[in-house]
């Protein structure tokens, strides 16, 4: 059950919702009986599949409105993909600028395989920073 609970908070956490994947994280690596690398995968696969779900809002929003009808930061979102290309998407993983850059990446209609490889990159970085920071306050 928990892992479920992660899972679905991390998909949550990457989309355009807030939420807190992190905490979860941290909870259960540090109470639960469960891998810590069962933990990173569950977490990282939710997040990036919520990445590729913006990825996917992206794509349709690309179908219908051009790039002066985005809002200021999906525009700086575009400018950065632009000029930085996919590997940009490494950087998904931050607060306010991951989620438009999905978005971006979909709406500027980046392959689906080079974005969810640099998505879940990203993410899993996240995560293990998480690990991380939660051994070293733990130790």
């Amino acid at each position: 059950m928990s892992l479920w609970f992660l899972f679905f908070s991390a998909f949550i956490s990457s989309t355009l919702f807030p939420g807190g994947s992190e905490v979860v994280l941290a909870y259960l690596s540090s109470n639960e009986t469960t891998s810590v690398l069962l933990l990173v995968f569950v977490a990282t696969a939710g997040n990036t599949l919520g990445g590729m779900t913006s990825w996917g809002i992206g794509r349709l929003i690309s179908i219908r409105y051009s790039a002066e009808n985005l809002s200021k930061a999906k525009q700086n979102a575009v400018t950065r993909l632009q000029k930085y290309g996919s590997p940009i998407l490494l950087l998904s993983w931050l607060p306010v600028i991951g989620d438009p850059l999905c978005v971006a990446a979909g709406w500027l209609r980046i392959h689906w395989l080079q974005s969810v490889l640099f998505i879940s990159l990203g993410k899993l970085f996240r995560y293990l920073l998480v690990i991380y920071i939660v051994g070293q306050a733990s130790a």
